[in-house]
């Protein structure tokens, strides 16, 4: 049965009442994401250190070992921690009040018993105080009532985003969680070249800051609260941010710009009480990457295209 649309399927998750179960989370997600960061590639702006979005929870998806094929899944609806293998090996354990470096410990014999190398580096990234996995030993709180609406409304926006990423021809990252900053994203490219970021963010090294900002991006996304919004929020941001960015017009009318984060930012407690969530955020999306393209003078003739249509191929325009 298909889930229903509109306000009752955007559940309520309001930050200060399981903030405590998602720094956990985040630091979770950090620990199962450098897994899949130590065994694959180096792709463009770490797309192959991310996370995805299942309706079950979230995923590395396949990590190629060279001993063979491994996935290490959140299932959000259980609530357990999943390593699985391509030879059919299976371990689990249940997410649960635990300390971070319990959960590193479990993580670790997971992915040994299913016949992964675990070897990861050892402390969180873009956290302001980067205490090491192992050292973290406080027992931490785990929600998972409030697990299963933050990962509910995930389900809800992820589509959303996914549909705004068909309307543009250019280069576009997938809809993915970044579990450096907790997430989740979508960004669209100029194709120019950006000024050499400053870096400088707290604990990720910057050579990787600076390969992520090589290119002008305009790029939104949610976070659940925390790293200076102590609510969930959506946000929209350009880099290099172009003069008058800023002053651009954004919708829906509870868009508002914050200085002190140089971001668009519109509330999920907005989009949520809408009666149309799905329009207000997309208005939220396409009007923020308007400010950006046009005071950044993008090609947008070349870039941009209709919305997809499920089933339908996009049709050629050659001029």
């Amino acid at each position: 049965m298909n889930a229903p649309r509109g306000k009752a399927a955007w559940p309520s998750i309001p930050y200060g009442e399981w903030a405590g179960t998602c720094a956990a989370l985040h630091l979770w997600t950090q620990i199962v994401g450098k897994y899949r960061l130590t065994h694959t590639p180096w792709v463009n702006h770490s797309w192959h250190a991310t996370l995805y979005v299942t309706p079950r929870g979230m995923t590395t998806g396949p990590v190629h070992e060279p001993g063979g094929c491994i996935c290490l899944t959140f299932d959000l609806v259980d609530h357990r921690l999943v390593a699985e293998a391509e030879t059919g090996a299976r371990e689990s354990f249940a997410l649960e009040a635990m300390g971070v470096a319990d959960f590193l410990d479990r993580t670790r014999t997971a992915v040994e018993g299913v016949g992964g190398t675990f070897d990861i580096h050892g402390a969180p990234n873009e956290v302001a105080e980067a205490v090491p996995f192992a050292d973290d030993t406080d027992r931490r709180p785990y929600d998972a009532d409030a697990v299963a609406r933050y990962h509910g409304a995930l389900l809800r926006i992820v589509p959303v985003f996914e549909t705004f990423r068909t309307g543009f021809l250019g280069k576009v990252s997938p809809v993915h969680l970044f579990w450096g900053s907790f997430d989740l994203a979508v960004t669209r490219f100029s194709g120019r070249l950006a000024p050499l970021h400053p870096a400088g963010i707290p604990n990720l090294p910057d050579d990787v800051a600076q390969e992520a900002y090589s290119h002008e991006v305009s790029s939104a996304g949610f976070w659940p609260g925390g790293g200076g919004v102590d609510e969930p929020m959506f946000y929209s941001y350009a880099y290099p941010a172009p003069d008058g960015f800023a002053d651009r017009p954004a919708g829906p009318d509870a868009a508002r710009f914050d200085d002190g984060l140089g971001e668009f930012l519109l509330p999920y407690a907005e989009v949520r009480a809408s009666d149309d969530p799905e329009a207000m955020l997309m208005s939220f999306l396409q009007s923020t990457y308007e400010a950006a393209a046009k005071t950044g003078n993008w090609d947008r003739a070349a870039l941009e295209c209709e919305t997809g249509v499920p089933g339908v191929p996009r049709p050629l325009h050659r001029g």
